[in-house]
């Protein structure tokens, strides 16, 4: 599924480069967990930026944009505790990042979806359908192709190095004098927004409100890892539970997502396209609508296992 050769030159700063790897104890401040929880996905991206590179295993590009997003969520739940200005500029270039990284790997997913799908099909259908993926597939290769100019810049280079000098000395962190919020106390607040959104979400919320609910769950177990060494089986149950809601939150996204792209890929084959095509086309929305229809029914559930979970922390 590589699509396009590799970018020719590999990251110039490696794991190599770095110093030994952070820890962070208990007593240690808010601010170096944070700083740890960066050293830790800094060196994640790193050890996947090859194989993204290369494109022959689609995990790699996971992983890699995994770490991009958890880097994010924690300088965004950290944003109190450190120099306002300096986290808000690094996020910003690690959205930058994430946007090149992101159209790939969701191609990636889609096209393993829908071709498990039509291997379940009779070959004629099969064949139609593959009408449907080599539009994909052409989408795909512009997309690395823009992915790989971004891995192959000189701003990569420079936001990687940024990166390694956040966790090479001590975050910077506000000037004035203030009280300084725990760790904990930012979980809590991130659960507080995830429940005011399920609150406002209602009893029968549009697929998009699912799916930013998705994104708030997502916020509530990132911060947690960060204090998950301080404060052990509570904020694991916590987390689990929040990677359960967003289990049923994503599956019922990824169908969603890929209703709407089977139908705009249909629409892009002409005023006449083939029957055939048309009729797996609508197999396969079908197929989806059904699993959305499914999901939608079990996402309070999970709603629920995270509510009884942050009730204890």
């Amino acid at each position: 599924m590589n699509g396009t050769s590799p970018a020719p030159a590999p990251a110039l700063l490696t794991e190599r480069d770095l110093p030994a790897p952070l820890t962070a104890a208990p007593q240690d401040s808010p601010a170096h967990h944070v700083r740890a929880a960066l050293d830790l996905r800094l060196r994640a991206l790193l050890s996947h930026d090859a194989g993204t590179r290369v494109g022959t295993e689609p995990e790699h590009l996971h992983q890699m944009r995994v770490a991009v997003r958890r880097m994010r969520a924690a300088l965004k739940a950290a944003r109190p505790l450190l120099d306002a200005g300096w986290a808000d500029d690094l996020r910003a270039e690690l959205g930058w990042l994430g946007r090149a990284l992101g159209p790939v790997r969701d191609l990636d997913v889609l096209l393993l979806r829908l071709r498990d799908e039509l291997a379940a099909l009779p070959e004629l259908e099969r064949a139609a359908g593959e009408t449907l993926v080599a539009a994909l597939v052409e989408e795909r290769t512009a997309a690395r192709a823009e992915m790989l100019a971004v891995l192959g810049s000189s701003r990569y280079q420079g936001l990687l190095e940024r990166l390694a000098d956040a966790i090479r000395l001590p975050l910077p962190t506000p000037s004035a004098t203030r009280a300084q919020p725990e760790l904990i106390d930012l979980v809590r607040l991130e659960v507080k927004r995830l429940t005011r959104a399920v609150r406002r979400a209602g009893d029968d919320p549009p697929d998009q409100v699912l799916h930013d609910l998705r994104i708030r769950g997502k916020r509530v177990r990132y911060v947690g890892e960060l204090v998950e060494p301080m404060l052990g089986a509570p904020v694991k149950r916590l987390l689990k539970a929040t990677a359960g809601l967003q289990e049923v939150l994503g599956d019922h996204q990824d169908a969603c997502v890929a209703e709407e792209r089977i139908r705009g890929l249909l629409d892009g084959l002409g005023e006449y396209p083939d029957a055939h095509v048309v009729f797996v086309a609508g197999r396969l929305v079908e197929r989806e609508r059904a699993r959305a229809t499914e999901k939608r029914a079990q996402w309070w559930t999970a709603w629920e296992h995270v509510a009884a979970r942050a009730a204890e922390i």
